[in-house]
């Protein structure tokens, strides 16, 4: 388990070192935004919960790639039926809704947003500790359908695949409770298939690093950031992005006596 951990730490260094020898050369960075979400997570009874995303995500203006705001991008909703099948091992079944804004505001070539429709679901399976350490292995996939912004585009249909590897680490305490401090290393890998996927089938890479606080039993605050590697439909073509996040975890329990704390990806 230790040495799992040195190794994501590891990566996630020398990934930043590669990035920067990358930038100018086969990719490109294409964007950079700041994404706000708001995560909500309730537990019903012992097997069934309620599980909810909600973000508001800008990108950086048409000409300046650096600026981090300018446009909109996206407003992302998913919900789900949580269901917990005991401490190390929940999923989540639902649909989500997203509204994709135009690339470029004040061009008549793109609608000014459409909308994307999407069935997900979720498998999380929780290490055992390690010391102050927890990992997690989730996984999920989404049936989606979508299209371009351009005007007379038709929905496509497409499967994404996706696998994350995470880690919280307790700063100023040994375990994760109230005004605790943690660090939050995490790497992500997306594949994609469908009848417009024929050279890209790796659809993007994350890194996403940052530092939460716990509020109280019900709230924790998060900020990271996020750098994405994703294949062009060329497939010998790259971008990247770099993306400031800024998180807030609400965490419910309607049983009675039960004062817990957020359970948004923490399984202490």
């Amino acid at each position: 388990m230790l040495r799992s951990i040195l190794l994501l730490l590891l990566f996630c260094g020398l990934l930043s070192i590669h990035v920067s020898a990358q930038e100018h050369s086969v990719t490109n960075m294409e964007e950079t935004g700041i994404w706000n979400g708001l995560y909500i997570k309730a537990r019903f009874s012992k097997h069934f919960g309620y599980y909810g995303e909600h973000h508001y995500r800008t990108r950086n203006s048409l000409d300046d790639v650096n600026s981090y705001v300018g446009r909109p991008r996206q407003i992302y909703n998913r919900a789900g039926l949580n269901i917990f099948f005991n401490d190390y091992f929940e999923a989540v079944i639902g649909p989500a809704l997203v509204v994709n804004f135009s690339p470029d505001p004040y061009s008549d070539e793109y609608e000014p947003y459409v909308l994307e429709h999407r069935i997900w679901h979720q498998w999380l399976l929780k290490m055992p500790m390690m010391g102050r350490v927890k990992m997690y292995h989730q996984f999920r996939v989404e049936h989606r359908w979508k299209k371009d912004n351009d005007i007379g585009a038709e929905f496509e249909f497409t499967n994404r695949f996706r696998y994350k590897l995470f880690a919280y680490i307790p700063i100023n305490k040994p375990t994760i409770t109230k005004n605790t401090l943690y660090f939050s290393p995490s790497v992500e890998i997306f594949m994609h298939s469908g009848e417009s996927i024929v050279y890209n089938p790796f659809e993007d890479f994350r890194t996403y690093n940052g530092f939460g606080y716990v509020l109280s039993n019900k709230v924790t605050l998060f900020a990271g950031h996020m750098w994405t590697l994703g294949q062009k439909s060329s497939g010998y073509e790259y971008k990247s992005s770099n993306i400031f996040r800024f998180n807030v975890f609400i965490g419910l329990d309607t049983r009675k006596n039960q004062q817990q704390l957020p359970k948004i990806n923490l399984g202490y």
